[in-house]
């Protein structure tokens, strides 16, 4: 393939792609004969974007599921609106917030959805909540239990269970595989060549079900995979089996102990850690237990989403990577400025404040519980602008190229040098179109034309 008339690093070039790598980059190339021909008209070619944070077997449900939330479901009505059209025997929710029509338990939601069972999950990944049909099905007021389920005084179910999915899809009737087809187009849309499924509890099954999308074409990225630590190596070349996930909760922190071994019994696997930390505590813990065991290269801070200086400059010395998910701010940031302290405020979803104190930090999209189109996320790195147009820790803000760079780290090195457009490396690309010339400060996936994965054009928009 060769493509013609691009911007690379500021000037006007072409490149060939044969055999998987970048194989000529100058100002003008003859075409081959019978070689396929792409005018870029001036559009800026970049390496493929790195999603280093999503959840892909998460992401192929929700979008064969309701949309609960904001910002298309702002309120009681429209959720009612939203669930009333829904199809399906057993009908899913996704991207609950309380500020759509408050706290959701089986009463409000057999008010709701009283004809057939209904389960809507929380847009923070953490709780589904289900009405009585569906806890009927699932037995819960008839002997059947598992740790997370809320019960009232009574011991009557509630209707709430926090950090059961895997529960949930050991009970209900095994449904079809996952058409992971969507998903991998909606990512090549994006400009996206490389993704780390940042899934704690993937086990072999769904390890399966990755490599078949990748083996397919389904999922034209390039794949790692994190899981437990009992998750096996992947057997489809390719995809790699990357750190093991641990999830901290600060209603349920483990001891400090038992994460430094958990810790420990990943390093004597030759894997990393990715520890996911949201709050204050959950954050000291981490970083002191990653101190106390000792650092990787590959050790990981998933979200870090608050860190005022005494706690960037703890992570700073374990030397730990941080992978962040600013488009948060502008999805949730109307939602935080009414419900986090405002001492919090200035250090959620931190930028500048990391790269200053010498942390590498990279980008992920967290999908689907946030958008995964990172170009939302480069934006919001740079404005950090809420929806309402509010700004927060606007200090914090990254160059429009610096924010690209969360995107451009290798899979194996996150927050490392980006990857460039430069002869013998990978040709996993994307092809901005002219317009974004006019929208540096605010680019959007509007921008992408094609994407390239090893040479191969597999999505055009």
């Amino acid at each position: 393939m060769l493509i013609r008339r691009a911007e690379v690093e500021g000037r006007d070039r072409d490149v060939r792609i044969a055999e998987g790598r970048i194989k000529a980059i100058a100002e003008r190339i003859a075409p081959r004969a019978g070689e396929a021909t792409i005018d870029a008209e001036g559009g800026a070619l970049l390496p493929g974007l790195h999603d280093h944070h999503i959840h892909l077997l998460a992401l192929a449900a929700a979008l064969e599921s309701v949309t609960c939330g904001p910002p298309s479901v702002v309120d009681r009505t429209a959720l009612a609106i939203a669930l009333r059209f829904a199809t399906g025997q057993f009908l899913r929710g996704v991207g609950y917030h309380e500020s759509v029509a408050g706290v959701l338990d089986r009463v409000e939601l057999d008010m709701l959805v009283p004809d057939r069972p209904a389960r809507i999950q929380h847009r923070s990944g953490a709780l589904w909540m289900l009405n009585s049909r569906a806890i009927d099905r699932l037995r819960l007021d008839h002997g059947t239990d598992a740790p997370g389920v809320e019960r009232d005084a009574t011991g009557r179910a509630t209707g709430r269970l926090f950090r059961l999915d895997w529960w949930l899809r050991a009970q209900l009737a095994p449904a079809a595989p996952p058409d992971l087809t969507r998903v991998g187009r909606l990512l090549a849309r994006a400009g996206i060549t490389g993704v780390t499924d940042a899934t704690a509890d993937t086990d072999s099954r769904a390890l399966t079900l990755l490599e078949a999308g990748v083996a397919s074409g389904a999922l034209p990225q390039r794949l790692a995979v994190m899981g437990g630590a009992e998750l096996p190596p992947a057997a489809y070349p390719g995809v790699v089996r990357a750190q093991v996930k641990l999830v901290l909760d600060e209603g349920a922190l483990p001891g400090f102990e038992a994460l430094r071994t958990a810790i420990v019994l990943a390093h004597a696997q030759e894997r990393g850690v990715a520890i996911h930390c949201v709050g204050r505590a959950e954050l000291v813990l981490a970083a002191r237990a990653l101190a106390e065991a000792g650092l990787r290269t590959d050790d990981r801070l998933e979200h870090a989403s608050i860190a005022p200086p005494e706690l960037v400059e703890l992570v700073a010395k374990t030397g730990a990577l941080v992978v962040t998910q600013p488009h948060f701010l502008e999805e949730r940031g109307d939602d935080y400025l009414r419900e986090v302290e405002a001492s919090d405020l200035p250090w959620l979803y931190r930028g500048r404040g990391w790269l200053d104190a010498g942390v590498r930090l990279a980008g992920g999209s967290d999908a689907p519980f946030g958008t995964p189109d990172p170009w939302q996320a480069i934006r919001a790195a740079v404005l950090r602008r809420t929806r309402a147009g509010a700004a927060i820790g606007e200090g914090e803000g990254l160059s429009p190229e610096r924010a690209l760079a969360l995107f451009l780290g290798p899979l194996g090195d996150p927050g490392g040098l980006p990857r460039r457009v430069a002869l013998g490396e990978p040709a996993d690309l994307c092809l901005l179109d002219r317009s974004w010339r006019s929208a540096r400060e605010e680019p959007s996936s509007a921008y992408v034309r094609a994407t390239w994965r090893a040479g191969r054009l597999v999505h055009e928009s």
